[in-house]
């Protein structure tokens, strides 16, 4: 029998999943990040986009949106604010997010931040939607 990882997906609202998994990949701040049993213990901050998991029997597929990542032992946390079924994804919301998040006139560094990681999120389930 292989080996396998316990992911628990969390948002503030519900536990999203709690699956027994081969293998996972998701998204760091600052890049991509996969993962297998036996992987070093990590804490990190998630960025937007693409978790895909294998279980024994598919592969799965959800966007997320930012928060925090915890690898401890077999067992991997992501505390996320959105995690989103790849089949869930409207392109016509994801694009109509996008147009609005383009539309916003940002009068501050702050303003202007969150306009682009508005613009990033939109983007990335534009294409999870796609694909």
């Amino acid at each position: 029998m292989a080996q396998e990882l316990q992911l628990v997906v969390v948002t503030p609202e519900t536990t999203v999943l709690n699956e027994t998994v081969t293998s996972l990949r998701f998204p760091l701040y600052d890049g991509m990040i996969g993962v297998l049993p036996g992987r070093t213990p990590l804490v990190g901050r998630l960025g937007y986009g693409e978790l895909t998991f294998r279980t024994d029997k598919e592969e799965r597929r959800f966007y997320i949106d930012g928060g925090f990542a915890q690898i401890k032992g077999a067992t991997v946390s992501l505390l996320t604010d959105r995690a989103i079924p790849a089949e869930k994804i409207s392109v016509a919301d994801a694009e109509n997010q996008l147009n609005q998040a383009r539309a916003v006139v940002a009068k501050t560094d702050a303003e202007a931040e969150q306009k682009d990681r508005d613009q990033v999120r939109a983007r990335r389930m534009i294409s999870m939607s796609r694909s």
